[in-house]
């Protein structure tokens, strides 16, 4: 609400009249929320859902900075989106009563996740948007099938590690060292790459191919402990990463425009140049260390400033200062999501909380190193803060799976009834009931 005010001071000079409305009405779902976590699930982390409200409400007021600046009302739709998101996030906790109940429908889920993922390649359903094939419109509703994916192969990857990981960790040559999985056993990983690849091809979708990849081998390595399966995804990686760049003309243009944006002739290009990543730069120069304050920035000269380069927006107004307290709020959520899986004491539930917690981390890895020039943009948003009702909606429904797990991983064990018959062996103090023995 302060940052959605500060907007309203810097460009109208007054505080904006509907800012009790919208802040109150986000409140008020956020309340809903809160509610029935403590209805359904008491013992849920209780940082997941203020710091996602945080993320949320901040990109709010940056989109409708933006709104502002390029007289659009993308801010309206995500306000309508959040709203949405938490309330399936509500559903979530109240309906699932345990996430254990998710393991039964592992290679349904596997199902559902293929389904989501070739949906935009069917004919009149599918639409191609700036190059990539990853939106479904079915009458006046549009969205991205991949942002649910990653939820519903999280949960197939899960069910499926869970129940061979003994033979997956336990079975295989020791070569230099590192014990190496037999050649049976690679089927899961080649296949896992073998579909990235496949969707980095039929859709030109360079992040949902990295993500999805990346979160197997991650869940993979975490259901096993052997290095070994880090060191065979990062050659695969390698591999498909050179393929694809010596084959596809659009991860060419990203990889040149990673490796020379200065260069005038990828800066003029009018598709697959280095416009957007340079002006995104310029706009982290001009916020300096402290930013230039929320409205008093020319964010909007870099297209698509409300998505892909939202982080672009917060480092010009806000600072390196701004962006790294951002970045820290990230890193809260993935360390409570990780915390989450280290503590559920069941192997399923490990692995579901962990995938999902990586899935953010990967994600907000890949955009930041894309708008920062670390690695070569990939066209992911960041998740909450960004434009966009299908990342937005996935990703509260995430933080819904992880209060769930997490109200069983810090709910206290049940007591273990005593046996009858049991002896009871009296104290130094000569007391017959301080001390029962277990037979």
């Amino acid at each position: 609400m302060g940052a959605y005010g500060l907007v309203g001071v810097a460009t109208d000079g007054a505080w904006p009249e509907d800012l009790l409305g919208y802040g109150g009405g986000l409140g008020v779902l956020a309340l809903v929320l809160h509610v029935a976590v403590r209805w359904r699930a008491p013992h849920a982390d209780p940082l997941l859902i203020p710091v996602a409200m945080l993320l949320n409400g901040l990109g709010l007021a940056l989109i409708h900075r933006l709104d502002v600046a390029e007289d659009t009302a993308f801010a309206e739709r995500q306000l309508a989106w959040s709203a949405v998101g938490l309330l399936l996030a509500t559903l979530v906790v109240v309906l699932l009563r345990d996430h254990r109940w998710l393991r039964r429908y592992t290679f349904t889920a596997m199902v559902v996740g293929l389904v989501l993922l070739v949906m935009p390649l069917v004919p009149g359903l599918g639409r191609n948007i700036n190059g990539a094939q990853i939106w479904v419109r079915v009458g006046p509703i549009g969205f991205q099938p991949g942002e649910l994916a990653k939820i519903v192969l999280t949960v197939f990857f899960a069910g499926y590690l869970v129940t061979a990981r003994d033979t997956l960790s336990l079975v295989g040559p020791k070569v230099l060292g590192l014990q190496l999985p037999r050649l049976r056993d690679l089927g899961p990983l080649v296949v896992a790459w073998l579909a990235s690849l496949g969707v980095l091809v039929l859709e030109r979708d360079l992040g949902t191919s990295l993500l999805f990849f990346g979160l197997f081998v991650a869940m993979l390595y975490v259901a096993t402990q052997r290095f070994s399966w880090i060191a065979i995804g990062l050659v695969l990686f390698a591999g498909g990463a050179v393929f694809a760049w010596s084959i596809f003309a659009h991860v060419q243009a990203r990889v040149s425009a990673w490796l020379d944006p200065f260069s005038s002739a990828i800066y003029g290009k009018s598709y697959g140049g280095s416009y957007q990543l340079v002006q995104g730069l310029f706009g982290f120069a001009h916020g300096g260390l402290l930013g230039t304050g929320i409205g008093q920035g020319r964010p909007q000269i870099v297209p698509e400033a409300e998505s892909d380069f939202i982080l672009a927006t917060l480092g010009e107004e806000l600072g390196l200062t701004g962006l790294l307290a951002v970045l820290v709020v990230y890193l809260v959520l993935v360390e409570r999501g990780l915390r989450t899986a280290v503590a559920v004491r069941d192997g399923f539930g490990k692995l579901l909380a962990g995938g999902l917690a990586f899935a953010i981390g990967l994600q907000c890895f890949v955009v930041a190193g894309g708008v920062l020039r670390v690695i070569p943009l990939t066209g992911l948003t960041m998740p909450f803060l960004a434009y966009g009702g299908s990342s937005l909606v996935a990703n509260w429904m995430i933080v819904g799976l992880l209060l769930r797990v997490s109200d069983a991983a810090r709910r206290p064990a049940p007591a273990v009834p005593e046996p009858e018959g049991a002896p009871v062996v009296p104290d130094e103090a000569g007391s017959a009931a301080t001390q029962v023995v277990r037979l």
